[in-house]
Order: structure tokens, then C-alpha cells, then sequence
């Protein structure tokens, strides 16, 4: 599941109403906001949390709130009037600190309740188990990190999945957006450090294969661009990526919709359509160092391979056999390492650069 932040630091605009509207038709099923946010004015979310709830009800999705102490009271809720929340559209509360789990035990019997899954220990769960509470509805939510230097680190970030899926979580974690980045620092809001400044889609593929069930876009906004590359891939199992032409001779062959091979090669994604088009003589130009997101095209010095299409998933030489053609936009590269054996791809060319 996919979701996105909404965060209430200024009115809701239509802007922001059409963009909920958007994420929710491109297949986004959760919105994820925060009561507990220093630089924010509490005063005002009482009114901004109504309107979020509405509009969450309005696109059918979910809707979490980050609460810790005495966050919900300060908005002029409270934790003993659940149904009140519940009637505005909140659908589920991440507890942080200061809340106790005798407190978490009791909210879970009425919603959705998120734990906090980088610090939640087995005394914990023992605590939790002692007041009764209903594991069904205890999610494990990782934090995002506003900081740079702070995010998790992923052998660790795994190994505690690892030890939550034991213990029957369903577990959440947050990538960067690409747009309308959260102050005061605007360095991105991702789970793990080493997305800080990663396209997006290729953090949350990354975070799928780190046993994270939920992920959410930390940041308040994804680029159009971007949109478009989660609509592709959520809605029809394809990954976008953008290039720079640098041969328009052959660009029928190589732009457009492939497939990348059964039988996964450790260097190179491999076309598995590309041989069986109609292929003219391609001679030899450009036969250039391949940096990692070249696309090349086999000329007719390497005979039968002659317009094989690949993709560099890391340096290789220059070969005179092979002519590169166009570039993978330096963003859309760390999505290449997520193009598995049988994947659909697709190669666009980037607007920006025309």
C-alpha cells in the first residue's frame, strides 16, 4: 500500500485538494499528517483537521494522525472521545512518547492505533499483552527524519523488520518527495538516510524489499513527473524512466515500452523485444565508455545481436560491437536496480531536454 503526507501547517488550499484527489485516482490509499509539529501554530488544527478528515472521507482513504502527550488536546481533541475523530474521517493514531500502553491498549480496541517500530521493545509487547490490547489493530510506523546524517541505517532498519514481522506487524515507512519538501530544513523526509536525495519511487520500491508493507511519501508534494511514474507503475506494472537522446537514427528502436529478460543479466537490462523488431543495418558510432544508465544498441559487428537493446547497471567499457544512444536523466538511475527478471519498463524522452 501507498499513501501520502498532508500536513497542516497552512489552510487546506484547492490546490492541495486537487493533489489529494489525484494521488488518491493514481492509486494512493492513505493520508498521513502530524499534530505534533514544533514550528506549527496548534491553535489552527483543530479547523485544518476537520477539512483533511472531509477530504479523506470525500477519496475514500485513510487517514492517520502522528499524536504524542497532549497533542490531541491541544488541537481540541482528546484520546477519550475516539468517535469523534473517527466521525471526522480519522481512521487511525500514531502513539510516540509520552503516551502509556495501558492508554495504546485501550484506543486499539476502537482504530487503528500505530506503534513507534524503531523503538517498540519485547517489553513492550509483553506491557501491551498485560492490558489487552488488540494486536489487529497495532501497526508498527517507522519515523522520517528531517535531519540529514539521521535517517536509519538499512542493515539495522531491516533486522528490526525482521524481529516486528515475527511478532506479527504490519510495518510502515516513510521515502522522500520530490516536491513541496517540509520545512524548516527542506532536506527531505525519508525513513533511511540513504534516500535522502533518491527519486522517490525508487526509495519506496527499495523499502518494499526491506519487508516494509506500508510506505508514504514523507514530503507535502510529488512532481507531476513523478505522479506520473507512480500512476505508471501502480496501475499498469511499468517503470518510467526519462533519457536524453544523443542518436535520433534509430530512437523508434529503443523509446517506447520493453521488457526486460527472464533471465536477469548481472550487468545489463536486457530488452526481451528489441531483436524481434525490424531491424535496419546499424553501424558503428558512438562507440563510447558505458556509464551506468547508458542505452545502447548492438551494431552489426556483433552479427545476430545486431539491435539488442540494454540498459548499463553499472560502468562498463566502450566496445566497438556497441553504440550508445541515449542516457537515463541522472534522477530516474536508481530506478534501473529495481528492473526485475520479466519487468516492463519504458523509455521516454525527457520533456525537460527537448
Amino acid at each position: 500500500m501507498f499513501g501520502f503526507s498532508i500536513f497542516m501547517n497552512q489552510p487546506l488550499s484547492n490546490e492541495k485538494k486537487s493533489y489529494i484527489e489525484k494521488m488518491k485516482t493514481i492509486g494512493f490509499t492513505g493520508i498521513f499528517t502530524s499534530l505534533h509539529i514544533p514550528e506549527d501554530d496548534a491553535a489552527t488544527y483543530y479547523s485544518r483537521l476537520i477539512e483533511l478528515g472531509t477530504e479523506a472521507k470525500k477519496n475514500n482513504l485513510n487517514l492517520m494522525i502522528d499524536i504524542s502527550g497532549d497533542a490531541l488536546s491541544k488541537a481540541g481533541f482528546s484520546i477519550d472521545r475516539l468517535d469523534e475523530l473517527k466521525h471526522i474521517g480519522v481512521t487511525a493514531l500514531r502513539m510516540d512518547y509520552h503516551i502509556s500502553n495501558d492508554t495504546i491498549a485501550k484506543c486499539s480496541h476502537h482504530m487503528t492505533v500505530g506503534l513507534n517500530a524503531s523503538t517498540i521493545t519485547q517489553h513492550d509487547i509483553d506491557d501491551l499483552i498485560k492490558h489487552k490490547a488488540n494486536f489487529k489493530h497495532l501497526e508498527a510506523w517507522h519515523n522520517y527524519y528531517p535531519r540529514p546524517e539521521t535517517g536509519l541505517d538499512k542493515t539495522w532498519y531491516l533486522e528490526k523488520n525482521q524481529w516486528l514481522k515475527e511478532n506479527g506487524f504490519t510495518i510502515q515507512g516513510f521515502v522522500p518527495g520530490d516536491n513541496d519538501l517540509r520545512g524548516p530544513l527542506y532536506e527531505g523526509l525519508p525513513t533511511l538516510e540513504e534516500h535522502r536525495y533518491i527519486h522517490p519511487l525508487a526509495s519506496a520500491l527499495d523499502l518494499a524489499n526491506q519487508l516494509t508493507d506500508d510506505i508514504y511519501i514523507g514530503d507535502g508534494g510529488l512532481s507531476e513527473v513523478t505522479q506520473s511514474q507512480f500512476k505508471e507503475f501502480l496501475q499498469n506494472d511499468t517503470l518510467t524512466l526519462h533519457v536524453n537522446t544523443i542518436d535520433e537514427e534509430f530512437s523508434s528502436l529503443f523509446l517506447g515500452q520493453h521488457h526486460n529478460r527472464q533471465d536477469e543479466a548481472r550487468d545489463v537490462v536486457r530488452s526481451a523485444n528489441a531483436r524481434f523488431k525490424q531491424i535496419p543495418d546499424i553501424p558503428p558510432k558512438k562507440n563510447l565508455p558505458r556509464l551506468k544508465g547508458s542505452v545502447t544498441l548492438d551494431n552489426h559487428a556483433y552479427l545476430r545481436y545486431m539491435g539488442e537493446l540494454q540498459i548499463a547497471k553499472r560502468d562498463l567499457v566502450k566496445d566497438d560491437k556497441v553504440n550508445v544512444v541515449a542516457y537515463v536523466i541522472e534522477k530516474d538511475i536508481p530506478i534501473i536496480d529495481h528492473i526485475k527478471a520479466g519487468m516492463r519498463y519504458e523509455l521516454r524522452k525527457d520533456d525537460d531536454n527537448e
